[in-house]
C-alpha cells in the first residue's frame, strides 16, 4: 500500500511539539476586535493544545497515525 499523504490544509493550521502534542491557534481572532478587551486579545496570541476529542482526526490528517 502507498504511504498516506499529509492533508495540506491541516498541516498549515496545526504543529506537533517534540513530545507529540498537537498545538493549534485560538479562534475568534480575525476581525471585530474593537469590542474585545485587551486581555482577551492578548490571550489569542498563545497556542493551545488540541482537545482529546479532535486529536485522532487531526493526527491522522497529519500522517501521525
Amino acid at each position: 500500500m502507498p504511504k498516506m499523504k499529509t492533508h495540506r490544509g491541516t498541516a498549515k493550521r496545526f504543529r506537533v511539539t517534540g513530545s507529540g502534542k498537537i498545538m493549534r491557534a485560538k479562534a475568534y481572532k480575525s476581525h471585530i476586535m474593537t469590542k474585545k478587551s485587551q486581555k482577551r486579545k492578548r490571550d489569542f496570541r498563545h497556542e493551545t493544545e488540541v482537545s482529546p476529542a479532535d486529536y485522532n482526526v487531526v493526527a491522522r490528517n497529519l500522517g501521525m497515525k
